[in-house]
């Protein structure tokens, strides 16, 4: 007999139902039915990727009307009116539709789609459980087809295929035979968002590409009986009679896709909410969609290719090339996209420059700590003021950004002044005791840095910094932070002591900069991302040179800044641009794409995975033998 609490679990009702099914009438226990939530995975699971969420249903599944599942019932009977729930389910909705997630998210927006004024009509894979639950058959399909046709007299019809069908799983019930002079199919892995929004009518049998329909602003016409059908938000040819209620579309979304399911979060091994598994996709989903044609890359390092393979080759290993005449060719080949480290001399036509961001690892470049964070720039690169830049594009659009982003910036931004955490997060030193007045740090840079000699204007070396500094604030306390590599031998940029002690109260050079910045009144600065980081503490900046935090109005500029930047920020925009829409984000421990707030806990846990003894070894030759072979 079974214990208290015992279920038997079968998947839906696939093929191997029946057997859970006789076991729990043997053993007198109740069956537990669990499917697949909305928001799913890249890939479906059949290309072997496990999913993001479920459904665990006590009462029925959720795709058959016979009887009301735990889904129905909550749907009809739970209040769905708490305000602080249905703006999380709107912010959800707009930012699931922002970035083009769907219930398998490997589609493209860059892909074309028709052009606008059609009817979409939704394919299923043939003998899929939701179309016979509903008593859907080929010929429902037809119908539906036919239907499509007869309401919409002018305009095209356009089929989408269901993803397994065009992967080749499973039969769909169109086919090219389908296809005329008025109905099209589209079988390339497009957004569903992108068609939905060209689309004057959208007809489905039971698809959850129907359910997405409903957020996209459409009342779907709906020939079979879904979960979303009889909630006043669709038109249903078979209505279901049992459902009365009216709902809007926050509420279907508060209770389907944030009550009833069950969210995984993969980087904490540990059960989420959906606002979780949303940047869990959103990551997972950029990197499918810029890394699917491959890359081929020039300028990289050989220590930073196993990084390199990791952030972009999860879907076609990377090709690395010795020069740009053979980047170029294998590109023009094999389709795969051109990729340069930012600061090599080798950049041909339609190149991508590649840098590390700005939360980039606990320890330095320099001493090979491979990063968490790199950046991708189709237009130029962020430290090059004389071009613009993807990040400068991310920056003027970041005014638009809906509220619940500004929120998720401000949060991150908490994150890292809570956690102490900075570019680097190579010392956890506490500052020593500093003098008293007011005071201002000057971080040193490396001279010979691309972000030097691109944005650098009057000012280009670390005496000149520190002397600006002294001349315009003769009675402040100047506190200066040599950077580590110079510290350490590895580049250029020492300040002869004899001038570091005319020119500065105090040298500051294990601090943590993030500890020193909770202790000084303002900094000063080339280009240095410790501006950055001192912006997003609240302290007065003043540039001498032109950084990407520079010129937008939050920053005190007195080399000026591009006439380009014309857009006022606030700071809230500023991070999100540079924190989260521009960088791409590497989890080492379950080898993923990841959102930052996944590598900032990463960063503040000090959860990573140690380097081995090959990298420990290159990391102590380049910074004990190779200074002295300079």
């Amino acid at each position: 007999m079974p214990k208290d609490g015992d279920h038997v679990g079968v998947w839906g009702q696939s093929p191997t139902a029946p057997r859970g099914e006789a076991v729990a009438g043997r053993r007198d226990a109740p069956v537990v039915r669990i499917e697949d939530a909305w928001l799913r995975s890249l890939h479906p699971g059949r290309d072997k990727e496990p999913p993001l969420g479920l459904l665990v249903d006590t009462r029925g599944v959720h795709f058959d009307p016979a009887q009301p599942s735990d889904l129905e019932h909550h749907l009809a009977t739970a209040p769905l009116d708490d305000t602080a729930q249905l703006d999380r389910a709107r912010a959800a909705i707009e930012r699931i539709r922002r970035a083009h997630l769907t219930k398998y998210s490997a589609v493209d927006p860059e892909l074309p789609v028709p052009d606008p004024g059609y009817v979409l009509v939704i394919d299923q894979t043939a003998g899929d459980a939701s179309v016979t639950a509903s008593g859907a058959d080929r010929a429902t399909f037809q119908d539906m087809l036919v239907a499509a046709q007869v309401e919409h007299p002018g305009s095209q019809v356009v089929i989408k295929t269901h993803p397994e069908t065009a992967a080749g799983h499973r039969k769909g019930h169109f086919g090219p035979k389908d296809a005329s002079d008025r109905i099209s199919l589209v079988t390339d892995a497009v957004s569903p968002w992108r068609l939905m929004d060209g689309a004057v009518g959208v007809y489905t049998v039971s698809s959850g590409l129907g359910f997405e329909a409903i957020f996209a602003g459409h009342k779907p016409r709906v020939f079979g009986q879904p979960f979303y059908a009889g909630w006043g938000l669709t038109s249903d040819e078979r209505p279901v009679a049992r459902r009365e209620r009216k709902l809007s579309r926050a509420q279907l979304f508060a209770a389907a896709m944030m009550d009833v399911p069950i969210w995984y979060d993969p980087y904490r091994d540990a059960l989420c909410e959906i606002e979780d598994v949303i940047a869990a996709l959103e990551a997972q989903a950029r990197a499918w969609r810029e890394d699917r044609s491959g890359w081929v890359a020039a300028g990289m390092n050989q220590w930073k290719r196993p990084a390199l393979q990791g952030f972009f080759g999860s879907v076609r290993k990377m090709r690395f090339a010795a020069s740009a005449s053979e980047l170029a060719s294998i590109a023009r080949e094999t389709g795969a996209r051109p990729m340069v480290w930012a600061s090599k001399d080798i950049a041909p036509g339609g190149a991508v420059r590649i840098e590390d961001g700005f939360l980039r690892s606990r320890g330095l470049g320099a001493a090979l700590t491979p990063p968490l964070s790199l950046v991708t720039d189709g237009l130029g690169i962020y430290y090059d003021p004389t071009a613009p830049s993807d990040l400068e594009r991310l920056i003027a659009e970041s005014l638009d950004l809906p509220d619940a982003e500004i929120e998720r910036s401000r949060a991150l931004i908490a994150r890292l002044i809570a956690d102490g955490l900075s570019k680097y997060n190579n010392s956890a030193a506490l500052p020593p005791e500093l003098p008293k007045g007011h005071t201002i740090l000057v971080p040193g840079q490396v001279e010979d840095d691309a972000s030097i000699e691109k944005g650098a204007v009057a000012e280009r070396t670390n005496l000149d910094l520190l002397a600006r500094a002294r001349s315009e604030n003769p009675s402040a306390v100047i506190l200066y932070k040599p950077h580590p590599d110079v510290v350490a031998g590895l580049r250029k940029g020492a300040v002869p002591a004899a001038d570091a002690a005319r020119l500065a109260d105090q040298m500051v050079v294990n601090a943590s900069p993030a500890a020193l910045l909770g202790q000084v009144d303002e900094l000063w600065t080339i280009t240095s991302t410790m501006g950055f980081e001192a912006l997003l503490r609240g302290f007065p900046v003043t540039c001498l040179g032109q950084p990407f935090y520079g010129g937008w109005g939050l920053t005190r500029d007195l080399a000026g800044a591009p006439e380009r930047r014309r857009a006022r920020p606030t700071l809230e925009q500023l991070c999100h641009a540079a924190l989260i829409g521009y960088p791409r984000y590497f989890d080492p421990k379950t080898g993923l794409a990841c959102p930052p707030e996944i590598v900032a806990e990463r960063l503040a846990t000090g959860d990573l995975p140690s380097p081995g003894p090959l990298t420990r070894l290159a990391s102590y030759i380049n910074r004990r033998i190779a200074p002295r072979l300079r």
